[in-house]
C-alpha cells in the first residue's frame, strides 16, 4: 500500500511540474535574450523596446503611436513602412512604434489590464518627450489599446 501511496505521488510531482509554465526570459538577463532596441524603463520597473520612424520628433507635426497586432512586434509598424518618405517629411510624421508586454523586448506584465497598456502608453509618450497630445494607430489586437487610451487618457 506504501509503494502505490507513493507512486501515485511521484506521478502528482512529475505532473505537477510538467504542466508549469517556465520562467519567462526578461532581455537583458542572464539567461534571457540580449537589448538589441532603445527602451524606456517604465514606472513598474519593466521595460519596452520601441523604434522610431520618419522625421524627428522635435520637428514632427503630427507625433503617432503605433500599436502593433498578435504575432507581431515594434518592426511591423505598417504605416510607417507603406508611406513614401517624402510623404512623411511633407506631413512632418514622426511615428514610433513599440513591443507591448511580452511581446519582442517588451517585458511582461503579469498584472496587464486594458488601463495598464493606456497608462504603458501615456508613460512612452511623456519618456519620449511628445508632448501633451499625440495620435495612437493600431493594427489587429492592438486595438484594444487604443480603446484603453480613449478611455482612460482622453486628455492625450
Amino acid at each position: 500500500m506504501f509503494v502505490v501511496v507513493l507512486l501515485i505521488g511521484l506521478l502528482l510531482a512529475w505532473a505537477y511540474r510538467a504542466t508549469r509554465p517556465l520562467p519567462p526570459n526578461i532581455c537583458g538577463s542572464p539567461c534571457g535574450p540580449p537589448i538589441t532596441a532603445p527602451r524606456i524603463k517604465l514606472r513598474d520597473g519593466r521595460h519596452l523596446a520601441y523604434k522610431e520612424h520618419g522625421v524627428p520628433a522635435e520637428v514632427a507635426k503630427y507625433k503617432i503611436i503605433y500599436v502593433h497586432g498578435l504575432f507581431t512586434c515594434r518592426h511591423s509598424a505598417v504605416i510607417a513602412k507603406n508611406l513614401p518618405q517624402e510623404l512623411v517629411e511633407k506631413l512632418g510624421l514622426y511615428i514610433v512604434s513599440y513591443d507591448k508586454p511580452g511581446y519582442g523586448e517588451g517585458d511582461p506584465d503579469p498584472k496587464q489590464t486594458v488601463k495598464s497598456l493606456a497608462l504603458d502608453v501615456e508613460e512612452l509618450a511623456d519618456q519620449l518627450g511628445l508632448g501633451s497630445k499625440f495620435y495612437v494607430i493600431a493594427y489587429s489586437i492592438g486595438c484594444h489599446v487604443v480603446w484603453g487610451c480613449l478611455r482612460y487618457i482622453p486628455h492625450r
